[in-house]
């Protein structure tokens, strides 16, 4: 009996079907989750930011794992499309130092108004928020554009349209966004200790591409590479303008 799960539920005034209405499963399943079982990654942030508490409140057993493993992969999503909503919001929210974002549009991010809320909730609490988006006008943004299929200027065309989106965001102190021109060849989003990776693949749109989600916790391991091309393409990229 998972006694920290059923204790949440009851502090949240929450049945079984209640929470397999919200998160679109059979409450069955739900009751085999409070008996003991572990849900998979999406329904366990689901369920925590359902009930208002952290995950490792609800599952520390693996919370420990995680700990002793050092890092690892938490998560594998065939496609970036199959990431639920709710996963996005969990792990931007959960962030408590810094947050990066590194794409050429991200634009299912800058169209995402609780994203955008969430962003600028965290960068008011202190959290220092970095986008890097690619210059419309770099011929990186023309190539992937032609690879995918969609054209040139359809893609300069989602980065500057992301620019716009991101207008109100830019101007909350500790949200700073660059234009990079550096080849992508992977998306990363990170928060803390929660790296998300999306590898870019020839003539395929990054939706359709997979997300390995990494949680670290030493400044070793498979995500490591990954910050540290963020942060080398963020100290060779610019500031974006407001005339962009």
């Amino acid at each position: 009996m998972n006694e920290n799960l059923r204790h949440a539920l009851i502090g949240a005034r929450l049945q079984a079907v209640d929470v397999a209405s919200a998160l679109g499963v059979d409450p069955k399943t739900v009751e085999r989750w409070i008996t003991g079982r572990v849900p998979y990654p999406r329904h366990r942030w689901a369920v925590a930011d359902l009930v208002g508490v952290e995950e490792s409140d609800l599952w520390p057993e693996l919370d420990q794992r995680r700990r002793t493993a050092g890092c690892g992969l938490v998560a594998m999503y065939p496609q970036r499309w199959t990431v639920p909503h709710n996963v996005w919001r969990h792990i931007f929210r959960g962030a408590e130092q810094e947050i990066d974002i590194l794409v050429y549009s991200g634009l299912f991010l800058a169209e995402d108004a609780g994203i955008q809320s969430i962003l600028s909730d965290r960068a008011n609490a202190g959290v220092r928020v970095r986008i890097l988006l690619g210059d419309p006008d770099d011929p990186h943004i023309a190539d992937r554009g032609a690879e995918e299929g969609i054209g040139a200027e359809v893609m300069a065309a989602r980065v500057r349209n992301a620019l716009t989106l991101y207008r109100s965001l830019r101007e909350v102190g500790g949200v700073e966004l660059r234009l990079h021109r550096s080849p992508l060849y992977a998306s990363i989003y990170r928060a803390d200790a929660d790296v998300m990776v999306n590898p870019h693949i020839y003539a395929t749109p990054a939706a359709q591409a997979p997300i390995l989600h990494f949680r670290t916790a030493t400044e070793s391991g498979p995500a490591s590479a990954y910050l540290d091309a963020f942060e080398n393409v963020w100290t060779e990229s610019q500031p974006a303008t407001s005339a962009r």
